[in-house]
């Protein structure tokens, strides 16, 4: 994969566009399995049902790698600089995750050419899953 130019770049692009397919039960069962991340909220109805939920719900990790797959869909891993995340809203099963990155801001930084992109995770209705930076080194 070769890196986007920087100077073909600016402020405001909208440059990741992901969508992912709607949250499943087995999404949910096949992401616990490889995370490691067996928490019966995630996995469980009656378990989810009786802390007060309607069902289980997405791992939060599983979201931010969404977040990351994004970016690694539009440079390659070893461009990434750094990748933050913040959790704003459970997502549900049944609901389809669209990833959304744009450039905030361009700048060089220890002698290399890099853009923070603005990272969003949203539902079909709009509603924010999480958000997000990452800084990306580009050519």
């Amino acid at each position: 994969m070769a890196l986007p130019s920087y100077d073909a770049i600016n402020v405001g692009d909208e440059v990741i566009h992901l969508e992912v397919p709607p949250i499943s039960r087995t999404t949910l069962a096949l992401y616990g399995g490889a995370s490691g991340d067996h928490n019966p909220m995630h996995i469980d109805i009656d378990y989810a049902k009786a802390a007060g939920q309607s069902d289980v719900f997405a791992h939060g990790m599983l979201v931010m790698a969404y977040l990351g797959r994004g970016v690694t869909s539009w440079v390659p891993q070893s461009a990434l600089r750094r990748f933050f995340t913040q959790f704003k809203a459970i997502t549900r099963v049944g609901e389809k995750i669209t990833v959304t990155g744009k450039v905030a801001k361009k700048e060089e930084a220890d002698g290399e050419k890099c853009v923070s992109l603005e990272l969003a995770a949203k539902n079909d209705n709009g509603d924010t899953k999480a958000t997000g930076e990452a800084v990306v080194a580009l050519a």
